[in-house]
């Protein structure tokens, strides 16, 4: 009996450990003094709500917001993008100096969701606007490997972890 209890135990703990989920990227603590860009996300000032339609949008968009609708239901609300070099960001190479941040700011739920390059490969996290680590597990729209997902799997709208409404030519 007392190996079926220590079984036990050992896989509660490696199930727990394998559910945590930790941010990749590191928190951004100059994030307030980035600079503000102006795009269409910003620009609308808030993603879509749950009820939208859309339909009409590239999928992109449509599981975009699908997947901030699961974040938080009816929608995350206002937004901003933030970014530690503006130059990087409206140049839209693909190349990106180390600790360069870009960060959408989900205003209204005091998160922010972070892509920082290290060896000019884009790593993803999600902190609170305090700086604590609030990535959650894969599928919750709030963990690491959803945000690669959307950011590798649009090649025709992402560049190396940027995404933007221009397509990649």
């Amino acid at each position: 009996m007392k190996k079926v209890f220590r079984f036990l135990a050992i896989f509660a703990l490696a199930t727990s450990t394998l559910m945590a989920a930790t941010s990749d990227a590191s928190f951004p603590s100059q994030w307030k003094s980035f600079d503000t860009v102006t795009t269409p996300l910003s620009t609308i000032g808030a993603l879509p709500g749950c009820d939208a339609d859309v339909s009409s949008l590239p999928v992109i968009y449509q599981e975009t917001v699908a997947m901030y609708c699961a974040v938080k239901p009816g929608g995350p609300g206002a937004v901003e993008i933030l970014v530690s070099d503006k130059n990087a960001f409206k140049a839209r190479t693909g190349k990106y100096k180390d600790d360069t941040f870009f960060v959408l700011h989900l205003k209204d739920l005091k998160v922010l969701f972070v892509t920082q390059w290290k060896n000019n490969k884009p790593l993803y996290g999600i902190y609170t606007q305090t700086g604590q680590d609030a990535a959650n597990v894969v599928g919750s729209g709030l963990n690491p490997q959803d945000c690669k997902q959307c950011h590798t799997g649009y090649q025709a709208f992402c560049i190396n972890g940027q995404c933007a409404t221009l397509q990649v030519k």
